[in-house]
C-alpha cells in the first residue's frame, strides 16, 4: 500500500477510535454500574441487528470558553443515525451521558436537527433517546437556541411522522419540552427523571427536602401527571417496548400500519361470562378486549394514568386498530378531566396516522362535583367531543352496558361521527339511570301516592322497560344493530373491513381550535 494511503487510513482509524471512546472507559463503566446502557448500546438494541448507520460521528463543538477546548469530544455527546426496525427505516438520536453529562450545546443541537430533518424528508419515524443534564452552561445562548431549533422541528413533524421519546436518565429544564411535543414518552423505573426545576431549586424555594424520583420520576409521570405513556424496568426492556409500539404504527401519515398475521380467538372465554348483566357490578374491560382482539395483541397506552379510561392498540384480523374503552373498575367508568385529555390525545394520534378507532362504551356520566367543575371539566370534556368529531378515520362503537347523558354523546356517538354503532341487548341508553330519572319526573306522583314506595317501584319498572334498553336507540337510528356478545368479533371486524375505503374530508381550513 502507498505510504500516503496508509497514513491516511491510520489517521482515519485513530479518529474512529476516538469517537468510540466516548467519555472514556471510566465513565462508560460508571454508566454500566448505574444500570444504564451506553448511547451506542441503546441504538444497537433499538435497531434490527447490524442495521444502524451513524451520521456526523466526528462533528465537534467549536466552543472554547471555560476550558471547553480541553473537554471537546468528537460527536459532542450524542450519537445520531438511521437503521431498520422491523425491516422499515427509522431515524434516532441517542444522547451520551459519558460526554459532558450529555449536555446540549451548539454542535449537539446541529446533529439532532440534521437527523430530524432527514427523518421528515424520508417520512420515517424519529426516536429521541434522552440522557442529559440539560443545556451546556459553558455555551450559553447557543445551547438554549439549540433547544428552540429542536422544538420547532418536533412541531413541524407532528402528525406527519411518529415521534417517540425515550427517557433513560435525566431530562431536565427546557429539555423536557421536546419529549412533551412528541407522540409517546417511554421511561424506566429507576433511572428516568423529568422535571423543569430540579430538587435543589425546589428546596431553595419551599424548604422541603425532595428527591429526583419524587419530583419527576417514572411513576410520578405515569400515574399522576400523565406525561409518560410507558414504563419499563430497564433500558433493554424499554427499547424493546419502543420496537413493539412501532410494529403497530405506519411510517408516516400517508401510509397505513403494516399487516401482521394474528391468530383467531378461541371461544373458550365468553363475553357473557366477563361482563355482569347488573350494571352496578364492575369488570375489567381489558378482559373484554382480549376476547375479540387477535390473541395477545392488545398494547395498552398510559396504563397508570386516568385508569377509568383504557386506551391502546390492538390487532383485528392482522390490522391495527386503536381502542378507547370505559373501565368500570375505576370511578365506575365515569369520564373526568384526566380521562378526557387521555382519550382526546389518543384519538387525535390515531386520526393522524390512519388508525381506525373502536370505542367500547359503559359510561354513567361525566364525574360530578366542585373539584371537577373548578378544574375545568367543561373545557376538558369538550376535548373528547372535539377529537371524535374531527377524526375522519373509520370509527366503530359498541355500547356494552351504560350509555348515559352527555358522556354517551362524548363516547363516539352517531351524532359525533361514528360510522357504525353496535349495542349488546343489556345496553342501557338514556339521559340518566332509572333511579335519578324517576326521582325527577315522578316526584309529584310519588309524593301524592297513598303508598309512595309502591308508586316509586311502579315508575321505576315502567322507566326500565321503556328506556333502559338499546331498542329505542335502534328504532331511531342511533344504533345500527343490537348484537349478541358472541357475535362481537365478527361484527366489529366486518365493519372495519367495510370501512377500509372510507373517504371523508373536513372543510378547508388552517386547523381547528380545540379547547386546550
Amino acid at each position: 500500500m502507498d505510504k500516503n494511503w496508509k497514513n491516511s487510513i491510520d489517521d482515519l482509524n485513530a479518529r474512529r477510535e476516538k469517537v468510540l471512546e466516548a467519555g472514556g472507559a471510566d465513565r462508560i463503566a460508571r454508566q454500566h454500574r448505574a444500570g444504564k446502557l451506553t448511547a451506542r448500546e441503546r441504538l444497537e438494541a433499538l435497531f434490527d441487528d447490524g442495521s444502524f448507520v451513524e451520521l456526523n460521528d466526528m462533528l465537534t463543538s467549536r466552543a472554547t470558553d471555560f476550558g471547553m477546548d480541553k473537554k471537546k469530544r468528537p460527536g459532542d455527546g450524542v450519537v445520531t443515525g438511521y437503521g431498520m426496525i422491523h425491516g422499515r427505516t427509522a431515524f434516532a438520536a441517542s444522547q451520551d451521558f459519558t460526554v459532558g453529562g450529555g449536555s446540549l450545546g451548539e454542535a449537539q443541537a446541529m446533529k439532532i436537527c440534521a437527523v430530524m430533518d432527514k427523518a421528515l424528508e424520508m417520512k420515517a419515524p424519529f426516536i429521541s433517546i434522552n440522557d442529559s443534564g440539560g443545556a451546556r452552561i459553558e455555551e450559553g445562548i447557543d445551547g438554549l437556541s439549540g433547544y428552540a431549533d429542536i422544538f420547532y422541528r418536533n412541531t413541524i413533524a407532528s402528525g406527519v411522522i411518529p415521534q417517540i421519546s425515550v427517557i433513560l436518565g435525566p431530562c431536565a429544564g427546557g429539555a423536557c419540552y421536546s419529549p412533551a411535543i412528541t407522540d409517546f414518552i417511554f421511561m424506566t423505573e429507576k433511572n428516568s427523571q423529568m422535571y423543569i426545576t430540579g430538587p435543589a431549586v425546589v428546596k431553595s424555594v419551599t424548604g422541603e427536602v425532595i428527591s429526583s424520583a419524587d419530583l419527576g420520576g417514572a411513576y410520578v409521570h405515569s400515574d399522576i401527571s400523565g406525561v409518560a405513556h410507558f414504563i419499563y424496568p430497564d433500558d433493554l426492556s424499554c427499547l424493546n417496548g419502543v420496537r413493539e409500539l412501532l410494529g403497530y404504527l405506519p411510517q408516516n401519515n400517508a401510509q397505513n400500519p403494516m399487516h401482521v398475521e394474528g391468530r383467531e380467538r378461541d371461544d373458550s372465554v365468553r363475553l357473557s361470562d366477563v361482563v355482569p348483566v347488573d350494571s352496578r357490578k364492575p369488570y375489567d374491560v381489558r378482559k373484554v378486549i382480549d376476547t375479540f382482539a387477535d390473541e395477545g395483541s392488545f398494547f395498552e397506552v398510559q396504563a397508570g394514568f386516568a385508569r377509568n379510561l383504557v386506551v391502546g392498540f390492538a390487532r383485528l384480523e392482522g390490522e391495527t386498530i386503536g381502542i378507547v374503552a370505559n373501565q368500570s373498575q375505576y370511578m365506575a367508568g365515569a369520564l373526568e378531566i384526566n380521562a378526557s385529555d387521555k382519550g382526546a390525545r389518543f384519538i387525535r394520534f390515531c386520526d393522524c396516522f390512519n388508525i381506525p378507532i373502536l370505542t367500547l362504551v359503559d359510561v354513567p356520566a361525566f364525574l360530578p362535583g366542585s373539584q371537577q367543575e373548578h378544574g375545568g371539566i367543561i373545557r376538558h370534556g369538550a376535548k373528547l367531543l372535539f377529537a371524535y368529531s374531527e377524526a375522519t378515520v373509520p370509527k366503530v362503537g359498541l355500547i356494552m352496558r351504560k350509555a348515559y347523558g352527555g358522556a354517551y354523546i362524548a363516547m363516539n356517538s352517531k351524532g359525533t361521527g361514528a360510522d357504525i354503532v353496535y349495542a349488546w341487548p343489556i345496553a342501557e341508553i338514556a339521559v340518566m339511570g332509572a333511579a335519578g330519572a324517576v326521582s325527577i319526573i315522578g316526584k309529584k306522583a310519588i309524593e301524592a301516592a297513598e303508598d309512595p314506595s309502591a308508586k316509586k317501584e311502579e315508575l321505576l319498572d315502567a322507566y326500565n322497560r321503556k328506556f333502559m334498553n338499546p331498542y329505542i336507540a335502534a328504532e331511531h337510528g342511533y344504533v345500527d344493530e343490537v348484537i349478541q356478545p358472541g357475535e362481537t368479533r365478527r361484527k366489529i371486524a366486518g365493519a372495519f373491513r367495510m370501512l377500509r375505503t372510507k373517504q371523508r374530508s373536513l372543510p378547508a381550513k388552517k386547523h381547528g381550535n380545540i379547547p386546550l
